[in-house]
Parts: structure tokens; C-alpha cells; sequence
């Protein structure tokens, strides 16, 4: 697994930092091209080039893999990998022209992700894991933060673009407001994924995700010693509960409440 996983963790290295820097030069002059799931929830001609940009990569570096991406790629494969690509996670971050918004990339095999990679080009920054071989921000491995008591845990979060579920979001964050030291919202799944792995937050919440939102990031924070849940295993759109193991198991109580 260790030679594997390390292959797939250089092209996914080799996809991410090339969608990235695309991105980057585009974000300047980038305009709305369409919408997805509501009118407020866009899609950028940059969302696409980048994904073209590693799907592309990816057929020339590993032909054999299926893809899943969120733009529309679906490709079928007979490897026993499939790839699930965010060609820009924060989509809204960067069409106004904030930072907060990265490229994840992850591959998969029938047990979950084997390896995966955020990038974020404003920063400057990208995170890496491959199973069972920790996770790491450039050369630094990283760790949670554990232990955390509940009311000092900086919990970050984010919500649906439908406003149904932003109505259950708010009470969600509205019973965990008060019992814990703050909320951060970024606007991007796989950097507050990131994030927590880093230490930069103790915990990530979100009630309604896309499996390419969270597959690099899960890994990452996975490997970086968080305890991670399903909290709407039912749903078609499910979510995540992230922290380390003591503050998991008392946020997923609040969640429950």
C-alpha cells in the first residue's frame, strides 16, 4: 500500500498544483457562467478549465482509474481506483475574488480513499495524505488539537445553498453557539478539513455534503487524528462531524440534541 499510495499521492500533488496555478491566473478577469443546485450556488468557466485541467492529467497518467467530478466528469475504470476531483472548492470565495477556496483531489479504492491532496494557491499551501501514512502540510506532519474542552472548541462549519436546509443549518449552529468558544464559516469543505488537521480550528461541522467536497479533506484530518461521523447517514446529501476523539464525542451529542 505504501509504494500505491505513494504514486497516487505524487499525480494527485501533480493534478492539484496544476488546477491550482490555472486558477490563480484566471481569478482576476472571472465571470458567473452558470448555476447548480440553486441561483445562488454558481459555477465559473474556471471551475471547468480546472477540472479539465486534472482529468485531463489523469487519463494520461493513470488511463485505467474511473473519475468522479463535480463538473460533470464521470468516467468509468477497470483498475479497482476512481478519482473524486473539486476543481474549486469555494466557488463563491473566488468568483469575489476573496481567498478561501481550494482544489482537492482524492483517490479511492474499494475500503475509501487511499490518498489525497488539498491545494490552496492563495496561500501558498498544500496538504497531503496517503492511508496510514499520516498526513502533512508540505515536509510538516500535522496533528488535531486533542484534548479540547467543549466551550474552548473554535468549531468551523458551512451551509447548503437551499433554503430549507439553511433553515435546519441555522438552528444547528444556533444550539451549538452557545456551548462552544466560537463559529468560523470559510465557505470551502475541504480547506476547513485542512484546517482542523493543521490545528487552525478544533472541529468541523456540516449537515449536508457532496462526496467530492469532503474526500481529499476526510482523509487529511483522518490521518491527522480526528474521529470522523456521518450526521445524516439516511440522506442522500449527508454530512460530517470532524474532531479529536474526546470533543467528537461531545459535539456529536449537541448534534444529536
Amino acid at each position: 500500500m505504501r509504494e500505491i499510495g505513494a504514486e497516487l499521492v505524487r499525480t494527485a500533488l501533480l493534478a492539484g498544483e496544476a488546477a491550482g496555478s490555472l486558477l490563480r491566473t484566471r481569478q482576476a478577469g472571472v465571470r458567473q457562467a452558470a448555476t447548480k443546485s440553486s441561483p445562488t450556488d454558481p459555477v465559473t468557466e474556471a471551475d471547468r478549465a480546472a477540472e479539465r485541467t486534472v482529468v485531463d492529467l489523469l487519463r494520461l497518467r493513470r488511463p485505467e482509474d474511473a473519475v468522479l467530478a463535480e463538473e460533470g466528469t464521470l468516467l468509468p475504470g477497470t483498475s479497482g481506483y476512481r478519482w473524486v476531483i473539486d476543481p474549486l472548492d469555494g466557488t463563491v470565495n473566488y468568483l469575489y475574488q476573496r481567498a478561501g477556496w481550494a482544489v482537492s483531489v482524492a483517490v479511492e479504492d474499494a475500503d475509501g480513499a487511499v490518498a489525497g491532496v488539498v491545494v490552496d494557491p492563495v496561500l501558498g499551501e498544500t496538504f497531503h495524505a496517503v492511508r496510514g501514512g499520516g498526513a502533512y502540510l508540505g515536509d510538516r506532519r500535522l496533528r488535531v488539537n486533542e484534548p479540547v474542552p467543549l466551550d474552548r472548541a473554535l468549531v468551523s462549519t458551512g451551509f447548503s445553498y437551499h433554503p430549507r436546509s439553511r433553515e435546519r443549518q441555522g438552528r444547528l449552529v444556533t444550539g451549538l453557539l452557545p456551548a462552544v468558544r466560537d463559529i468560523r464559516r470559510t465557505g470551502t469543505c475541504a480547506g476547513d478539513l485542512c484546517a482542523l488537521a493543521a490545528g487552525r480550528v478544533d472541529a468541523f461541522l456540516e449537515d449536508e455534503l457532496s462526496h467530492w467536497d469532503w474526500a481529499a479533506g476526510a482523509l487529511i484530518a483522518t490521518e491527522a487524528g480526528a474521529v470522523i461521523s456521518d450526521l445524516r447517514p439516511a440522506q442522500e446529501r449527508h454530512g460530517l462531524l470532524a474532531a479529536g476523539p474526546a470533543l467528537h464525542a461531545e459535539l456529536g451529542k449537541l448534534a444529536e440534541s
